[in-house]
Formats: structure tokens, sequence, C-alpha cells
């Protein structure tokens, strides 16, 4: 019997858009993996592992850490779960996370699309100060600074994914049962 190649969606949104709030609900629905690129390295620094100071250091002025790096955590996850559905949440946040997944993973998983998670900055920054998890990098300077690095650096995926038709918008910066119900749909289109 031939291996099933896993089915990878790509969620992505700014800062406070929900990802991981949507990412857990769907994931528990349409039983896959929820992988959070962000809880991968912030996991990689509280268990003090090889890349852990280097990736507090980069996270901590709200900028993206190198490729290599987040794609080699991802791609660790994937091998440790179960499921072969994936939703793998604040990745790619730009070109060069693109050109590792091809390098690393390949043709060994199927990309279906990005779910796009568009959220008003005055919403985002309101939602993280609420939550207040107490991470280094939810200062209001820090998250306007957050906000921009990601629209800086994601348009350019967006784009990708929109001219290949594989880009499903949802309006985030509605209530959470309303963003669920826009984004469930598409996932009933796989099933």
């Amino acid at each position: 019997m031939a291996e099933q190649i896993p089915e990878v969606v790509f969620v992505l949104g700014p800062p406070g858009a929900g990802k991981g709030t949507q990412c857990l609900k769907l994931s528990e629905e349409f039983n896959a993996c929820h992988l959070s690129a962000g809880e991968l390295l912030r996991s990689e620094i509280i268990n003090d592992g090889p890349d852990g100071q280097l990736i507090k250091s980069i996270i901590s002025k709200g900028n993206i850490v190198p490729s290599t790096i987040t794609v080699g955590l991802i791609s660790r996850a994937m091998a440790n779960c179960k499921e072969t559905k994936f939703l793998i949440d604040g990745f790619p946040r730009n070109m060069e996370n693109i050109e590792a997944w091809v390098k690393v993973v390949g043709n060994k998983a199927d990309v279906k699309f990005m779910l796009f998670l568009d959220c008003e900055d005055d919403v985002c920054i309101e939602r993280i100060l609420k939550r207040n998890e107490g991470r280094c990098d939810d200062t209001p300077d820090i998250i306007r600074h957050r906000i921009k690095v990601y629209k800086d650096s994601t348009l350019e995926v967006i784009e990708k994914y929109r001219t290949e038709s594989k880009l499903k918008v949802v309006n985030a910066s509605q209530t959470v049962d309303e963003v669920y119900a826009a984004a469930k749909k598409y996932f009933q289109e796989l099933n």
C-alpha cells in the first residue's frame, strides 16, 4: 500500500487575526494536525533547543526567523504527527520561506491552499493586548512593528497563491464564530 502524501493548508494572517483560534477549531473538526510556526519557534526557545538563543534574539525584535530554521522545525513536527492533514499557521511569511519549503519538503506534501485571515490593524492590536500572554513581543510598539513586517513580507506570498488560484480569503475582523463559519466552507470542499 502506498504511503499517503500529507495534505497541507497554510494559514496566514497578521498577528492577532485569530490563526491559532481558527486552526484549533478546524483541526478538531477535520482531524488535522495544527502546527504553529510561532509556537514551534517559541518552544525551541523554552526547551533551549540548538537555535533557541538565536530565535529569541530575532523574535524579541519582531523580526522573521531564517527560513531554514523554521522549515526544519515544521518538517520535524510533521514527522511526529499521526494525522495526514496539516494546518500550518504563520507560514510561509515570505518568498524565502516558500523556497525553503520546496527545498526541504518538496513533493513530500501536497499544499492544497492558503487560508488568508484578513484582519484590520486596530482589531489585531486590540486582540493581542486583550489576550495578555506576557510574550516579550506583545507591547504596542512591537505589535505595530510586527504587523508592518508581516505586511511588508507577506504581500508577495499572498499574491503567489492568488495567481495559482490557491488563496482562500476570510474577513477575520468578524467574530470568532463568523470567521469559523466562513473558513469551514473551504475545508468542507476538501473532504
